[in-house]
């Protein structure tokens, strides 16, 4: 990862992404189906604040690990070899960030914690991570987001320190543009199906959807009991070793011996994503019925109107 990054002055606060990049982006990331995949980012930040994502390439041996997106990895000489030679042909070779798909909204895992902590301590403070979900855009929820570890968490992993954090303030969601429309709207019509009529989004059911994020769900529910369980059999030890002393049971939270906290913070902030996500297609779902329900009176109107 180590390349030459031209900084601004201050910190990115938003992102604008080339439409041909964000089309390579989503070609990779849905080819690759059923596997995750990972790339890479180019571009540029301004100083006027704006990280702008000008072009992206896939790493060919992202997806080859399984579903798992814990199990993906960054190439570190395919990336170098590509951006030099992207740079002897005149194209952006400076790394802002990488990309992964996710898997229904799974993304505050270790493993997309330790990427992008790398990325904002090795490369760039305002690298970025580009998380596109296939499969909630295939249900007509088009989802991608640009994230990077706040401040706080950058701080708190870099000196190692085992404190509480808010889940929501591990990860800065920031706002995404695109900034080639045109193309973009060009090559998605050309994706678009020869069929006249898709009427796959007209489909009121979202059963399928909310049951495989309730089942998801109590799984990172069943873990996070499991790391409470940890802690508990941590302070029980603690407390009969130290006689009961609060004050050592205190101390003893800050030990190289006492259970990592990130990683139950990173399961309440992932289960907190799967009720947001949940809510949304529940009020979809919910509109899908009242503007059928509203069509079915409309047509007994008519119907007893014309008899």
């Amino acid at each position: 990862m180590a390349s030459a990054v031209i900084e601004p002055e201050g910190r990115v606060d938003k992102v604008h992404i080339d439409g041909l990049a964000l089309m390579k982006i989503v070609k990779h990331c849905h080819e690759a189906l059923p596997n995750m995949v990972n790339g890479s980012l180019l571009g540029l930040a301004l100083d006027s604040g704006v990280l702008e994502i000008t072009h992206s390439f896939p790493n060919p041996d992202s997806g080859k690990a399984g579903p798992n997106p814990d199990d993906a990895f960054i190439d570190e000489e395919y990336q170098m070899e590509m951006m030099r030679m992207l740079r002897e042909v005149n194209v952006d070779n400076n790394c802002v960030g990488w990309y992964a798909s996710m898997y229904l909204g799974i993304y505050s895992t270790p493993n997309v914690l330790e990427n992008q902590f790398s990325y904002q301590t090795d490369l760039s403070p305002n690298a970025v991570v580009i998380l596109y979900d296939p499969l909630q855009t295939a249900n007509g929820n088009f989802c991608l987001k640009a994230f990077r570890l706040s401040d706080t968490a950058l701080k708190m992993k870099e000196e190692g320190r085992n404190n509480f954090l808010e889940p929501s303030q591990i990860f800065e969601e920031l706002p995404v543009t695109c900034t080639n429309p045109t193309l973009t709207t060009a090559m998605l019509q050309d994706w678009t199906p020869a069929s006249d009529l898709d009427l796959d989004r007209l489909d009121a059911s979202t059963q399928p959807y909310l049951e495989k994020h309730l089942e998801l769900m109590c799984g990172w529910v069943d873990e996070l009991a499991a790391e409470q369980q940890k802690f508990q059999y941590y302070t029980r030890q603690l407390a009969r070793s130290s006689g009961g002393n609060k004050g050592k049971i205190a101390a003893g939270w800050a030990s190289s011996e006492a259970p990592r906290r990130m990683e139950s913070l990173l399961l309440t902030n992932q289960i907190e994503e799967y009720c947001v996500q949940m809510d949304k297609f529940t009020g979809g779902g919910l509109g899908k019925l009242f503007l059928t329900g509203g069509l079915h009176k409309e047509e007994r109107a008519t119907a007893d109107g014309n008899a």
